[in-house]
């Protein structure tokens, strides 16, 4: 992969766990969004049903969110450890280049 491409992994790894951060913590109210427009939608729902259904778009959100959260974090260290091995080896062959040169 070229540089511009392991930047941009890492950039769009930042992102989702940004976004998995956001869903993790903010899922209640999520879920409660989305279960009160169900709600309306449907027209009116048992009490004890309408809490299986916040329970469920919570879950939904808590799961979906730590998803994108982890994949977030894991593209974000594997592309910046991609990085610096690319730098490492253009170092390296930055040397052997000077080194044969200052051999001539």
């Amino acid at each position: 992969m070229s540089k511009d491409n392991l930047t941009l992994v890492t950039i769009l790894g930042g992102l989702s766990a940004i976004a998995g951060f956001i869903m993790l913590f903010f899922s209640v109210y999520f879920g409660t969004a989305s279960a009160d427009a169900w709600l309306f939608n449907r027209g009116g729902a048992d009490t004890g049903y309408y809490h299986v259904i916040v329970k469920g778009y919570i879950n939904t959100y808590l799961v979906g969110g730590s998803i994108l959260f982890v994949m977030g974090v894991l593209a974000i260290v594997l592309g910046y450890h991609q990085l610096q091995l690319k730098k490492s080896s253009n170092l390296h062959v930055d040397e052997s280049t000077q080194d044969r040169e200052d051999a001539h």
